[in-house]
């Protein structure tokens, strides 16, 4: 299938690793224009020199611009500061021309056991308030050419008991994501939610139960489905929230 990515502008935050980094390669792969965004420079540099070896491989998809090669850029980004997303958007504009694209992957990550309450704003403010900052940064340039895809990456926990701050969060961010999809979908903005499960990224989930699939899903598994959704095949979508973890045991959700 053709998902007419080629040519497409992307900003993808938390783009130097994990799903993040998995998702800038799947649209790199189609032929779009991608910004990684993220806040460490040194693996956001590695990360888009990787990207760009790829972009001239000659074994992505053609894009529909003059540009014979999908252009790869690195904007160090922390989206927990208004400001720090304002420039980054504004560089892209340049850069790229503009924005079609935006996927959601920039969260504080879990360093200990589990995620201590006390931490709540922080995580809310650079996962919740940080999607926000930037689907709200985009928006207008979406709006104004008519067509857009915003995809917010959450996570299963939103489904089950274990951890507040978790479940808080990424429930949060599923609330957030409808409420734009109605607003911007008149505009021909799409807006959705996937929630991974435990996936296999730079390292392996440790002791985690196995999905229904009897292993766990590939970070580059779920850039599939959000590649997906990014795409203008994905109209059909708005505002619902897809699970990407390979099938909880058990579970039935309609």
């Amino acid at each position: 299938m053709n998902l007419e990515l080629a040519g497409r502008r992307a900003i993808v935050t938390g783009g130097s690793r994990g799903i993040g980094l998995a998702v800038a390669r799947a649209l790199v792969s189609e032929g779009a224009h991608v910004a990684l965004a993220a806040r460490g420079a040194q693996a956001l540099d590695e990360a888009a020199h990787a990207l760009s070896a790829l972009a001239t491989a000659g074994d992505v998809a053609a894009p529909s611009s003059a540009e014979r090669h999908p252009h790869v850029i690195a904007v160090p980004t922390d989206t927990g500061s208004d400001d720090s997303v304002v420039a980054m958007v504004s560089r892209v504009i340049d850069e790229l021309g503009g924005v079609d694209i935006l996927v959601n992957a920039a969260a504080t990550p879990n360093t200990g056991a589990g995620f201590p309450e006390e931490q709540l704003e922080a995580h809310l403010n650079v996962k919740l308030r940080g999607y926000l900052r930037c689907a709200r940064a985009v928006a207008p340039l979406m709006a104004g050419q008519g067509w857009g895809r915003i995809v917010n990456v959450s996570g299963l926990a939103a489904r089950h008991t274990g951890s507040v701050v978790g479940s808080v969060r990424n429930v949060a961010v599923a609330a957030m994501a409808k409420n734009l999809a109605d607003e911007l979908g008149p505009s021909g903005i799409n807006v959705t939610v996937v929630h991974p499960g435990p996936t296999v990224t730079e390292r392996s989930p440790d002791g985690a139960p196995l999905p229904s699939i009897g292993r766990y899903v590939t970070a580059d598994e779920v850039a599939d489905v959000i590649a997906f959704l990014c795409s203008p095949r994905s109209v059909a979508v708005n505002g619902d929230a897809i699970a990407v973890g390979g099938g909880a045991p058990g579970a039935i959700h309609y």
